[in-house]
């Protein structure tokens, strides 16, 4: 699954601001909290695994962790040693994948998170597992030079009603924003 909050037009930040499980992937605003609050009170009791590339790591602030319930992995080619905070390191998106799919950990991780970046977000939106697109709509435009990769909206089609999804415009400190959620066509009609 992927969740995502994004200004116009599909923005995700700034780099100057620092059975098996499913993938969400998040997008997140660094200006715009609004897609991260929902994420973390979306969060079962369940042990989850989150997925971040370096960038996006080292852009979150000290005061975002610890997390409950949630495992941190990120990606990189460069570091030689978990960050702090941070639970693993590995090399790739599909490391990651498998690390959350053999044991130990298959048999405690119920969902996989993407945190991003960009690449990380493409890989996951063509993972095989990610099955739900979770869309904070910001209707707001801000300065930003990181955006979300297109996806494939024939293939996940935006459902108008969700379970445990508001529905219609919201608004948090003078920003407008929607929620919305796409669930990928398997093509059997289910």
């Amino acid at each position: 699954m992927v969740q995502v909050s994004l200004s116009q037009p599909s923005t995700i930040g700034s780099q100057v601001l620092t059975p098996s499980p499913v993938i969400y992937v998040i997008i997140r605003d660094m200006r715009a909290e609004v897609g991260v609050k929902y994420f973390i009170h979306s969060i079962s009791g369940k042990m989850n695994l989150m997925v971040w590339g370096r960038l996006c790591w080292f852009s979150n602030p000290e005061t975002m962790f610890p997390m409950a319930n949630i495992l941190h992995v990120v990606l990189s080619n460069t570091l030689n040693t978990v960050p702090d905070h941070a639970h693993f390191l590995c090399q790739d998106f599909e490391s990651a994948i498998r690390l959350a799919a053999e044991p130990p950990l298959a048999d405690v991780i119920e969902t996989i998170w993407i945190g991003g970046g960009t690449q990380v977000y493409k890989d996951a939106l063509n993972h095989p597992w990610c099955d739900l697109v979770y869309l904070t709509d910001i209707m707001a435009d801000f300065d930003c030079d990181v955006f979300f990769p297109e996806f494939d909206k024939g293939l996940f089609k935006l459902q108008e009603r969700f379970p445990d999804v508001p529905s219609g415009v919201q608004e948090e400190n003078g920003v407008k924003y929607k929620f919305q959620v796409f669930k990928k066509e398997t093509g059997n009609g289910v």
